[in-house]
C-alpha cells in the first residue's frame, strides 16, 4: 500500500520530500444546491426471518423470540456465561443502515455489531461499550445476508436477554460486482476496457483504510460514483478486501511491489541485471497470489511494480542505469508472461511515474496489455507524451489529482508552496478531465487519495482526512457520479495568511488570519494545528496553543523549535465536512532585550566532533551569532563548554539556543578566574529548543556545566548568547 511519501512524478523532484499535491487556481468555489438529497426508504429487513443464537435458557427463550416483532411479550434470553451470540438471516445480502437492540433487563454492557455474506467469516460493523440496557439504536454502514450481535460482557451474573432484535436497511441489496473477463479490447487509438464483454471505464481512486475498515467505507465509494480502487500490495490479507469491493460492486487493481518503487530509496536497491533470486523469489510470490485470487469477482486486473523505472536512478546513475532499467522491464514483462499463463482472464499493466519510462516498457515488456501512469501536475501533459511516443498500448491513470509537493514553486520561507483546498479540488477536476479527454486511449484512473491519515502528508492530498470530507471529495463525487446536489459541502477558507510569515519569534504569539464561509450556512468551529516536517521532519499535525481574537484572527503560540513549520486552520461544519488551509511560518530566535557580550568572545569545550555530519563542529561557534552553526561534543557524559568575556561582566540573562542534540540536566557556573565556578541556575528537565534564563551576574567566565544528554547523541548548541 502507499505509505503516503511524496511521489515525484515529473521532471522536477526533490530529494526526501513526502507524497501530497494539488493544482491550478480557482477563481470560485463549488456552487452547490441546496435540495435535500434523495433517502431511500428504511426498510424493517429481520422481522419474522430464520434467527440463530449460541445458546438459549429454555424453549420459551429462542432466539425467534427476538424477531417476532412482540417488543414487551417474548423475549430470547442465553446462558449465564460470556461470549454469547444472537444472529438472524435475512435471506439475501442487504444495504443495512441501522440495528435497534431492546434489552430486557439482563442486557450486554460491552458487545459487537457484525455481518457476514455466509454466516461463518463475519466483519465488525460496530463495537459498543458502557451500554446502559434500555433500547439501543445503533447506525450501521455495510452490507450482508446475515447480522450478528456478539455479546462480550454482560452488567449481571444473568445471561443476555433481547426482546427485539431488529435490522434495518434500504430493502436493496447491492449490485455484486458480476462475473465475466476483464480485457483490453479494440485497436489502435480507439480501445476499451470490458467487463464481461461490457464497457468499462475506470473511476477509481486508491484505498488507504485498514482491510478491516472495509465495509464502513465501500459504501461511501459506491455513493461517489467509485467503480475501481487500486491497492499497493495483493497478499493474504487481500481477501476481505476483495470480498466487500465486490459486494460493493466496486473491483480493485490488484498490485505487486518491487523494489526500488517511488520515492528516493523507497524499498531498497535490487540489481535487476545480477539478482537472479530476487527476481525468482518475486515471481513465485506473485504467480501465488494470482492463482488464489484470479476467479475472483473483485480483481479487474494486476499491476506489476510502482514507479521502479523512475526510482531506480536512486540506485543507479550512467550506463548501469540503463541497464537496470532495461532489466527491470524485461521482469515486468516475465511476470506479465506468467500471470498470463495462470489467469487468461484479466489484464496486467505497470505503473510508473515519468513518461519517459514508457520506451522501456515499450522495447521490453511486449506482454503487457496496457501502459499506468502516476501523475499529478503535469498530468493533463501524459496524453501528449503517449502521442508524441507512437506507443500501440492504451493506459491508466493509477495515481493523479492536484499538484504534488514537487512541483510546486516554494514560497517566501523557501518550501512548497501548499495549493489552497479550493485549487485541490479544482485540481481533481481538471485531472479527471484530461484522463476523459483522451477518449479511446486513456482508459480511465484511480486518483490520489481516499486516505484518512491527518498529517501534513494526509491534509496535502486525503479526500478524507481524519474521515473529514473535503472540497476534493465532492469535486470527485461530482466527476464520477455527475452531481452533488442536495450534500452538505464543507467551509471555504480564503485568503489566509501570517503574520510576521518569516520571523515569528519562538515561543511568542503570531497571528493568522482567513476568511471562511460556509456554503451551507452552518456554524463553524476551528482547531489550529502544526506540522514541523520541514523544522524537523515531524510529519504529524500537533494541535497548537492558540486563542481567536475575532473575525476569522488567531493569536497562535509559535513552537520553541526554530525552523520553518506549517500553520493550518481547519474548520468544520458540524456534518463530517472540513475545510483546511495552510501556509509556512519562519520562527526565529526570539529576541533578548540588551547587548550580547558573548559574541565572538572566546569560548572552549572539554570536546567537539571533528568530522561528523556537518562538523567540525568546535565551541568557537556558539559565540559567532550564526543560528545556522553549531558546537558539537562527543558522545558522552559530562560535557562543558565556557566562554571567557574578557575582563568581570555584569549581565541579567543567558540564552541557549540547542539544536535537536540537547541537555536534559545542567547548570550554568561562573567564575571570577576560570577555576572556581559558583553555581547560578540548576535544571534537571530541560527539553531543548530555545532556553531564556534568568541569571543576573557579574564574572568573566561562564560556564554550562552539561550532565546529562536528552538523546544519545552528544551535546550540540548552535548559540551561548550572554546578554547584559
Amino acid at each position: 500500500m502507499s505509505k503516503l511519501l511524496l511521489h515525484p512524478t515529473s521532471s522536477r523532484r526533490r530529494a526526501g520530500v513526502p507524497l501530497l499535491a494539488l493544482g491550478a487556481l480557482v477563481a470560485s468555489s463549488l456552487t452547490l444546491t441546496a435540495a435535500p438529497p434523495a433517502q431511500a426508504a428504511e426498510t424493517l429487513l429481520s422481522q419474522g426471518r430464520t434467527a440463530t443464537a449460541s445458546s438459549s435458557e429454555g424453549d420459551a427463550y429462542s432466539a425467534s423470540a427476538a424477531v417476532d416483532g412482540n417488543l414487551t411479550g417474548t423475549r430470547w434470553a442465553s446462558q449465564w456465561s460470556d461470549p454469547q451470540w444472537l444472529q438472524v438471516d435475512l435471506g439475501s445480502r442487504q444495504n443495512l443502515s441501522r440495528v435497534v437492540l431492546t434489552w430486557e433487563a439482563a442486557h450486554a454492557k460491552n458487545y459487537e455489531l457484525q455481518a457476514s455474506d455466509n454466516g461463518t467469516d463475519w466483519r465488525t460493523l460496530k463495537t459498543v461499550t458502557g451500554s446502559d440496557g434500555g433500547t439501543d439504536d445503533v447506525a450501521v454502514s455495510g452490507a450482508g445476508r446475515y447480522v450478528r450481535m456478539l455479546g462480550t460482557a454482560r452488567t449481571s451474573g444473568y445471561g443476555y436477554s433481547l426482546w427485539e432484535f431488529q435490522v434495518y436497511g434500504d430493502g436493496d441489496g447491492p449490485p455484486p460486482a458480476t462475473g465475466g473477463a476483464v480485457a483490453v479490447t479494440g485497436s489502435q487509438g480507439n480501445w476499451q476496457l470490458t467487463v464481461g464483454g461490457k464497457p468499462y471505464q475506470v473511476k477509481g481512486l486508491t484505498w488507504g483504510p485498514s482491510v478491516a475498515d472495509a465495509a464502513r467505507y465501500m459504501p461511501d465509494l459506491r455513493s461517489m460514483g467509485v467503480n475501481t480502487i487500486r491497492t499497493w500490495g495483493t497478499d493474504g490479507s487481500s481477501k476481505p478486501l476483495l470480498d466487500e469491493a465486490a459486494a460493493n460492486g466496486i473491483r480493485v487493481v490488484s498490485g505487486f511491489w518491487l523494489q526500488p518503487g517511488g520515492g528516493p530509496g523507497a524499498g531498497g536497491c535490487v540489481n535487476y541485471v545480477t539478482d537472479a533470486a530476487y527476481k525468482s523469489t518475486s515471481l513465485t510470490e506473485f504467480a501465488k497470489w494470482v492463482d488464489v485470487y484470479k476467479s475472483h469477482p473483485g480483481v479487474l486486473m494486476w499491476n506489476v511494480g510502482n514507479e521502479s523505472v523512475l526510482g531506480l536512478q536512486n540506485c543507479y546513475s550512467g550506463t548501469e542505469l540503463e541497464n537496470q532499467r532495461n532489466a527491470y522491464t524485461s521482469f515486468v514483462n516475465d511476470v506479465a508472461k506468467k500471470i498470463h499463463s495462470i489467469d487468461p482472464d484479466h489484464p496486467v499493466t505497470s505503473t510508473d511515474a515519468w513518461t519517459g519510462a514508457w520506451p522501456y516498457y515499450k522495447r521490453n515488456a511486449p506482454d503487457l496489455d496496457l501502459y499506468s501512469m502516476n501523475s499529478y501536475g503535469d498530468i493533463c501533459n501524459v496524453r501528449g507524451a503517449w502521442e508524441q511516443g507512437g506507443y500501440n498500448k492504451p493506459y491508466i491513470i493509477t495515481e493523479g489529482g492536484p499538484a504534488g509537493e514537487w512541483e510546486v514553486p516554494d514560497d517566501a520561507n523557501g518550501v512548497p508552496d501548499e495549493p489552497t483546498d479550493v485549487q485541490k479540488a479544482d485540481g481533481y477536476t481538471r485531472a479527471w478531465g484530461c484522463v476523459t479527454g483522451h477518449q479511446g486511449v486513456a482508459l480511465g484512473a484511480t486518483l490520489f487519495h481516499y486516505g484518512l491519515e491527518h498529517d501534513f502528508g494526509g491534509v496535502w492530498f486525503n479526500l478524507l482526512p481524519d474521515g473529514l470530507k473535503r472540497l476534493s471529495y465532492y469535486a470527485v463525487k461530482k466527476a464520477y457520479s455527475g452531481s452533488t446536489s442536495g450534500d452538505n459541502t464543507p467551509p471555504v477558507i480564503t485568503n489566509m495568511g501570517v503574520t510576521p510569515a518569516s520571523s515569528a519569534p519562538a515561543g511568542k504569539e503570531f497571528t493568522v488570519r482567513a476568511d471562511v464561509r460556509d456554503p451551507d450556512g452552518d456554524p463553524v468551529t476551528y482547531k489550529i494545528f502544526l506540522s514541523g516536517n520541514y523544522a524537523g521532519g515531524d510529519k504529524r499535525l500537533v494541535e497548537a496553543q492558540w486563542r481567536s481574537t475575532g473575525n476569522g484572527t488567531f493569536a497562535v503560540t509559535a513552537p520553541e523549535k526554530l525552523g520553518v513549520w506549517k500553520v493550518y486552520i481547519q474548520a468544520e461544519d458540524g456534518h463530517g465536512n472540513a475545510g483546511i488551509e495552510t501556509k509556512s511560518v519562519k520562527v526565529v530566535v526570539p529576541p533578548v532585550d540588551g547587548t550580547n557580550v558573548a559574541l565572538h568572545k572566546t569560548a572552549t569545550a572539554s570536546s567537539f566532533q571533528a568530522s561528523y555530519g556537518d562538523c567540525p563542529c568546535p565551541a568557537s561557534l556558539v559565540t559567532d551569532g550564526k543560528t545556522e552553526t553549531r558546537w558539537a561534543s562527543d558522545w558522552s557524559d559530562p560535557q562543558s563548554i565556557q566562554v571567557d568575556l574578557g575582563a568581570p561582566t555584569a549581565f541579567r540573562k543567558i540564552q541557549l539556543v540547542w539544536d535537536p542534540a540537547y541537555a536534559k540536566s545542567y547548570e550554568v557556573q561562573v567564575s571570577d578566574d576560570g577555576t572556581n565556578w559558583r553555581t547560578i541556575h540548576t535544571t534537571e528537565s530541560g527539553n531543548g529548543d530555545i532556553d531564556t534564563i534568568d541569571a543576573p551576574a557579574t564574572a568573566r567566565h561562564v560556564r554550562l556545566q552539561l550532565k546529562a544528554r536528552g538523546t544519545a547523541w552528544g551535546y550540540s548548541l548552535h548559540e551561548f548568547g550572554i546578554y547584559s
